[in-house]
């Protein structure tokens, strides 16, 4: 049975607590994201049996989720995938990544009619957030749905899931394009809106460091247990189906910055890291940050957790926008 978990800390605030949110609304050009193309008749094929996600079934029109773990079962990357064509698809990752994971990708290609290429050169990705922004953006037509993908080859419009209140949408259009017409946003506060998504955008300070139910990826769509093998399924496959999950991600507020790679600590046990944030950035107000912090669940039950010492900032959790499956911690 799949239950909302909270685990309260001790001096765990409320949601009263909580610095107002200004109205976020605007266009930022997606920097920190890269962009890699399969090109070829065994595109799909191909990455299908690389990642944990059904690649063979994927329709144009249709956006997805998916990891790229190590032989381990540790995530190289996260993605979000789309067709650009017949033989086409776009893998978006964190800028951070998109070198190491192009390479490896290409390590295992051998035989197959696909070819892989950088092309953060070539298409440019935007962030559109708020009803201003992506009304512009769908020009009087209707709002798709999240994961649904509007366009062609030279120019995609991903609407992603709502976070904080706030509509998303992910632009990718030629990189010579003029910029969509709205305001400007901040990178910061679209930053703050993936961490509020609960979905985490994997970056180098933390590949290799997660399994994928570790950051909640099949949660919220991103691993298919009926797909068969790739990298890493052996583990991913016994994680979910025979073991104990004692780890899981969690959303927490600090009033100091946090960035991804940080220590977590616990007062009970100071002596060891009791967690990781995955993925942070500061509040659009200015005033402390907010984390996906990959987290002990024994960890949440009483005490506090503390930001990169054991004397560190105090953590502050909120809840994630979708449910948590009942487990021990």
């Amino acid at each position: 049975m799949i239950i909302g978990v909270m685990h309260p800390l001790g001096n765990t605030s409320t949601a009263t607590d909580k610095p107002p949110t200004p109205a976020l609304d605007g266009v930022t050009r997606l920097s920190d994201w890269g962009l890699i193309r399969a090109d070829g008749p065994d595109a799909a094929s191909f990455l299908h049996g690389q990642l944990t996600q059904d690649m063979n079934s994927l329709r144009e029109g249709e956006a997805r989720l998916a990891g790229f773990c190590s032989p381990k079962g540790r995530l190289l990357a996260t993605l979000v995938v789309w067709r650009l064509g017949p033989e086409s698809i776009a893998l978006a990752c964190s800028a951070d990544l998109l070198a190491p994971t192009l390479k490896r990708l290409q390590m295992f290609v051998m035989r197959a009619k696909c070819k892989l290429s950088d092309a953060s050169g070539t298409l440019a990705l935007w962030g559109l957030a708020g009803p201003v922004a992506t009304a512009a953006a769908l020009a009087d037509r209707p709002r798709p749905q999240p994961w649904q993908v509007l366009g062609d080859e030279t120019t995609s419009l991903l609407c992603l899931p709502d976070a904080a209140g706030t509509s998303r949408l992910m632009l990718a259009q030629a990189a010579d394009a003029p910029a969509p017409k709205a305001a400007e946003l901040a990178l910061s506060d679209w930053q703050w809106l993936e961490v509020q998504s609960g979905i985490l955008r994997l970056v180098a300070a933390c590949s290799e460091q997660f399994v994928p139910q570790m950051v909640n990826l099949e949660l919220v769509g991103g691993v298919n247990f009926q797909k068969g093998c790739f990298p890493g399924q052996e583990v991913v496959a016994r994680m979910q189906y025979r073991g104990t999950l004692k780890r899981r991600a969690q959303l927490f507020d600090a009033d100091t910055p946090l960035q991804a790679g940080m220590e977590i600590f616990h007062s009970a046990d100071p002596g060891q890291p009791a967690g990781l944030v995955a993925l942070a950035a500061p509040h659009p107000t200015g005033v402390g940050s907010s984390a996906l912090v990959e987290v002990k669940l024994a960890a949440l039950v009483d005490g506090q957790l503390h930001a990169g010492a054991a004397d560190g900032p105090v953590l502050r959790q909120r809840a994630l926008p979708y449910t948590l499956p009942t487990e021990a911690p």
